[in-house]
């Protein structure tokens, strides 16, 4: 059998992006942490409110980029919202105890993970999001057993 560790796909339009979190969120059974790369604009919150849409939640999903995290207590998981596009210092991070959100049974999605990495787990998958055409290309790619498990989960999309 083999492993399967990564996944690419495009996206055009915002309902679109929402779908896609949709079936990722769908393919997350129990914790995971979820890092969320691209530039300002390309969808990473618009795809968090898919991710969040699985679970229940269909209110507002704002990016918290002033207060870092957003948590979202739902009845299947606790879901956290990061956004540290505005960390000024990552040592930060451990005054707001950092450590506590990832224990393994949360759900966490963090954008702009690269300017806090050394305060942060590894990702179970890193999804990369950037411009093509009119739309986004997608690509997933597992760094842990976890996140093979969720990525395996998504191929009937393609």
């Amino acid at each position: 059998m083999s492993v399967i560790s990564s996944y690419t796909t495009n996206a055009v339009g915002e309902e679109a992006m929402v779908d896609f979190g949709a079936a990722l969120g769908a393919a997350i059974s129990g914790g995971a942490v979820i890092f969320l790369e691209g530039d300002l604009g390309m969808g990473k919150t618009t795809l968090s409110r898919g991710v969040l849409s699985a679970y229940g939640y269909h209110g507002v999903v704002k990016s918290p980029t002033y207060t870092l995290v957003e948590p979202y207590e739902l009845a299947q998981k606790t879901v956290y919202h990061f956004d540290l596009y505005r960390l000024g210092d990552p040592e930060e991070l451990e005054y707001m105890g950092i450590r506590d959100y990832f224990d393994g049974e949360q759900l966490c999605l963090v954008e702009w993970a690269l300017k806090a990495q050394m305060f942060l787990p590894t990702a179970d998958i890193v999804v990369r999001i950037d411009a093509v055409g009119a739309g986004r290309r997608l690509q997933l790619s597992a760094q842990t057993v976890r996140g093979q498990a969720i990525v395996a989960a998504l191929p009937q999309l393609r």
